[in-house]
Protein backbone atom coordinates (compact mmCIF):
# COMPACT_ATOMS: atom_id res chain seq x y z
CA UNK A 1 0.00 0.00 0.00
CA UNK A 2 1.17 3.56 -0.77
CA UNK A 3 -0.04 6.85 0.73
CA UNK A 4 0.17 10.38 -0.59
CA UNK A 5 0.48 13.43 1.66
CA UNK A 6 -3.29 13.76 2.09
CA UNK A 7 -3.55 10.13 3.26
CA UNK A 8 -0.60 10.66 5.63
CA UNK A 9 -2.35 13.70 7.13
CA UNK A 10 -5.45 11.60 7.82
CA UNK A 11 -3.32 9.28 9.97
CA UNK A 12 -1.08 11.83 11.74
CA UNK A 13 -2.18 14.87 13.77
CA UNK A 14 0.99 16.79 12.82
CA UNK A 15 0.87 19.74 10.42
CA UNK A 16 3.46 21.94 8.74
CA UNK A 17 6.08 22.77 9.81
CA UNK A 18 6.15 19.69 12.03
CA UNK A 19 4.74 17.09 9.67
CA UNK A 20 7.92 15.26 8.65
CA UNK A 21 6.53 12.51 6.39
CA UNK A 22 5.82 13.48 2.77
CA UNK A 23 4.52 10.12 1.57
CA UNK A 24 4.49 6.39 2.22
CA UNK A 25 6.22 4.30 -0.41
CA UNK A 26 5.23 0.90 1.01
CA UNK A 27 3.21 -0.37 3.93
CA UNK A 28 2.35 -3.86 5.02
CA UNK A 29 -0.37 -3.20 7.55
CA UNK A 30 1.00 -5.80 9.95
CA UNK A 31 4.78 -5.60 9.80
CA UNK A 32 6.54 -2.63 8.17
CA UNK A 33 6.36 0.79 6.55
CA UNK A 34 8.68 2.70 4.21
CA UNK A 35 8.18 6.47 4.31
CA UNK A 36 9.86 9.43 2.62
CA UNK A 37 10.86 12.93 3.75
CA UNK A 38 12.26 15.34 1.16
CA UNK A 39 14.80 17.67 2.73
CA UNK A 40 14.58 21.20 1.33
CA UNK A 41 16.50 24.32 2.33
CA UNK A 42 13.35 26.41 2.78
CA UNK A 43 12.30 24.48 5.91
CA UNK A 44 12.21 26.77 8.97
CA UNK A 45 14.77 24.93 11.11
CA UNK A 46 17.57 25.55 8.59
CA UNK A 47 17.40 29.29 9.29
CA UNK A 48 18.81 28.74 12.78
CA UNK A 49 20.53 25.37 12.70
CA UNK A 50 23.97 26.10 11.31
CA UNK A 51 22.79 28.63 8.64
CA UNK A 52 26.22 28.56 6.99
CA UNK A 53 26.18 24.74 6.87
CA UNK A 54 22.60 23.50 6.89
CA UNK A 55 22.19 20.15 8.65
CA UNK A 56 18.88 18.56 9.59
CA UNK A 57 18.84 18.35 13.40
CA UNK A 58 19.17 14.77 14.64
CA UNK A 59 16.10 15.13 16.83
CA UNK A 60 14.07 15.85 13.68
CA UNK A 61 15.46 12.73 12.00
CA UNK A 62 14.24 10.81 15.06
CA UNK A 63 10.89 12.64 14.96
CA UNK A 64 10.39 11.66 11.31
CA UNK A 65 11.22 8.10 12.28
CA UNK A 66 8.70 8.27 15.14
CA UNK A 67 6.00 9.71 12.85
CA UNK A 68 6.45 6.77 10.49
CA UNK A 69 5.84 4.41 13.42
CA UNK A 70 2.61 6.28 14.17
CA UNK A 71 1.29 5.63 10.68
CA UNK A 72 2.20 1.94 10.94
CA UNK A 73 0.63 1.66 14.39
CA UNK A 74 -2.70 2.96 13.10
CA UNK A 75 -2.51 0.52 10.18
CA UNK A 76 -1.81 -2.39 12.55
CA UNK A 77 -4.72 -1.41 14.80
CA UNK A 78 -7.29 -0.68 12.12
CA UNK A 79 -6.28 2.03 9.67
CA UNK A 80 -7.69 5.53 10.00
CA UNK A 81 -7.66 6.79 13.60
CA UNK A 82 -10.67 8.12 15.43
CA UNK A 83 -10.63 11.89 16.06
CA UNK A 84 -9.45 11.48 19.65
CA UNK A 85 -6.75 8.85 18.98
CA UNK A 86 -3.08 9.78 19.19
CA UNK A 87 -0.01 7.54 19.00
CA UNK A 88 2.60 9.08 21.30
CA UNK A 89 6.34 8.55 21.44
CA UNK A 90 7.08 6.52 24.58
CA UNK A 91 10.80 5.81 24.25
CA UNK A 92 13.88 5.74 22.07
CA UNK A 93 16.70 3.29 22.68
CA UNK A 94 19.99 2.62 20.92
CA UNK A 95 19.80 5.67 18.63
CA UNK A 96 22.91 5.93 16.48
CA UNK A 97 23.69 8.60 13.89
CA UNK A 98 26.00 7.67 11.02
CA UNK A 99 25.68 10.51 8.50
CA UNK A 100 24.47 14.10 8.29
CA UNK A 101 21.27 14.94 6.42
CA UNK A 102 21.42 18.11 4.31
CA UNK A 103 19.10 19.97 1.92
CA UNK A 104 18.63 18.04 -1.30
CA UNK A 105 18.66 14.67 0.45
CA UNK A 106 15.70 12.31 0.36
CA UNK A 107 15.32 10.56 3.70
CA UNK A 108 13.89 7.04 3.41
CA UNK A 109 12.59 5.63 6.68
CA UNK A 110 11.82 1.96 7.30
CA UNK A 111 10.03 0.93 10.48
CA UNK A 112 9.45 -2.71 11.35
CA UNK A 113 7.07 -3.81 14.07
CA UNK A 114 8.97 -5.86 16.65
CA UNK A 115 6.42 -6.28 19.41
CA UNK A 116 2.95 -5.10 20.32
CA UNK A 117 0.67 -5.25 23.31
CA UNK A 118 -2.73 -3.79 24.05
CA UNK A 119 -1.82 -0.13 23.51
CA UNK A 120 1.96 -0.17 22.97
CA UNK A 121 4.26 -1.08 20.10
CA UNK A 122 8.00 -1.38 19.70
CA UNK A 123 9.76 -0.85 16.36
CA UNK A 124 13.18 -1.22 14.78
CA UNK A 125 13.59 1.89 12.63
CA UNK A 126 16.25 2.95 10.14
CA UNK A 127 16.66 6.11 8.11
CA UNK A 128 18.78 6.18 4.95
CA UNK A 129 19.85 8.56 2.22
CA UNK A 130 20.90 6.93 -1.08
CA UNK A 131 20.94 3.52 0.67
CA UNK A 132 23.47 4.89 3.18
CA UNK A 133 22.47 4.50 6.83
CA UNK A 134 21.77 7.83 8.53
CA UNK A 135 20.24 6.71 11.82
CA UNK A 136 18.95 3.58 13.51
CA UNK A 137 16.93 3.28 16.71
CA UNK A 138 14.47 1.19 18.67
CA UNK A 139 11.33 3.29 19.10
CA UNK A 140 8.41 2.59 21.39
CA UNK A 141 5.02 4.26 21.13
CA UNK A 142 1.69 4.09 22.91
CA UNK A 143 -1.87 5.02 22.08
CA UNK A 144 -3.33 7.82 24.18
CA UNK A 145 -6.43 9.94 24.07
CA UNK A 146 -5.88 13.17 22.17
CA UNK A 147 -8.58 15.05 24.05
Amino acid sequence: MKMNLKEVMIRLPHRYPFLLIDKVLECDSETYIVAQKNITYNEPYFQGHFPEYAVLPGVLVLEAMAQSTGILAFEVFGGVPSPDAVFMLAGIDNAKFRRQVVPGDVLIIRAESERRSRNMMKFLVTAKVNDELVCSANIMGAFASGK
